[in-house]
């Protein structure tokens, strides 16, 4: 395959991703959170599960408790996403989630004890700003849905992290299919709970869902570590960088959501942060956070 097509490719798992956010604040229309995710990871779940059924045949028991934990983790990133989005707009949505990128290196610092370059430093500062500028009111006060989505972020560095030392000892394919198993299945269980499950009553909430499960979820992360093959970390890092703005702009065609002048400062200020800090992928100490942040995608 030509890096054209691939990055073409990646393009297209970019805009599924960029599209989740529209497709869930529709599925949230008529389903419970819980039960929005469950439907969601467990459609992803049994497509991954019908393709790579033999490889399945090959889990072990430490790859079973490493899949439960990446399961709960990718629970809480999408708690708190769907949660948050009841109370934020698609767009701040899809550009505080995508700080993920920021937030693996500092988190790697306070945990692991790694050292931060000095350009990932300045990255972090542009996105601080701009989550200032793109969340804060006149009081300075934060809407609930964008800390609920700044939360989602902090679990999707760990999910990260957790994902880099995992593939190291344990099947990376399989630990990807049982952690969408185990997402829907902790998620069920709480549905059970606090809701009362349904499958969708309505033809937006069956879009929804079957564009998160097929699309987003399902296609997304199979085509996503074929395309990767054929072109470099450093272009990959920076074609995911769009995924907000895709985000933002299905806000816009399909919610008429729009951002005010400090709006859209605070958000090419994230995206600028987020950009910084895909570049040091071209640095040997850098490197390794992007790889892990692709490897991790590539293993869903």
């Amino acid at each position: 395959m030509k890096p054209r097509k691939a990055e073409f490719m990646l393009l297209i798992v970019t805009l599924f991703w960029g599209s989740s956010y529209i497709f869930m604040k529709m599925g949230l229309g008529t389903l419970g959170e819980f039960n929005l995710i469950a439907l969601r990871f467990g459609l992803a779940f049994v497509l991954a599960s019908l393709l790579f059924h033999r490889r399945l045949r090959r889990i072990d028991a430490r790859t079973l408790k490493v899949g439960a934990l990446l399961g709960f983790l990718l629970l809480g990133v999408f708690t708190f996403i769907t949660f948050g989005l009841k109370t934020t707009t698609t767009s701040n949505a899809g550009f505080l989630v995508a700080l993920t990128v920021v937030f693996v290196p500092l988190l790697d610092r306070i945990i692991f004890k790694k050292t931060i370059a000095a350009p990932q430093i300045f990255g972090t500062v542009l996105a601080i700003t701009g989550i200032a500028l793109l969340t804060l009111n006149a009081s300075l006060q934060l809407a609930p849905g964008d800390l609920l989505c700044i939360l989602s972020a902090v679990f999707y560095a760990l999910q990260i992290l957790v994902t880099g030392r995992a593939v190291k000892t344990c099947d990376s394919l399989n630990l990807g299919i049982l952690q969408l198993g185990f997402a829907a299945g902790f998620a069920l269980v709480l549905s059970l709970i606090f809701e009362s499950p349904s499958l969708p009553s309505s033809t937006p909430a069956w879009i929804a869902i079957l564009a998160l499960g097929i699309l987003c979820s399902g296609c997304g992360f199979i085509l996503q570590p074929i395309a990767q093959k054929y072109t470099t970390p450093t272009r990959t890092g920076l074609i995911f960088a769009l995924e907000p703005v895709f985000a933002a702009f299905f806000g816009f065609w399909f919610a008429g959501e729009e951002l005010s002048l400090q709006g859209y400062t605070g958000a090419a200020l994230v995206l600028l942060g987020i950009v910084a800090s895909e570049l040091l992928g071209k640095t040997p100490l850098a490197g390794g956070h992007v790889r892990t942040l692709k490897k991790r995608r590539a293993d869903l």
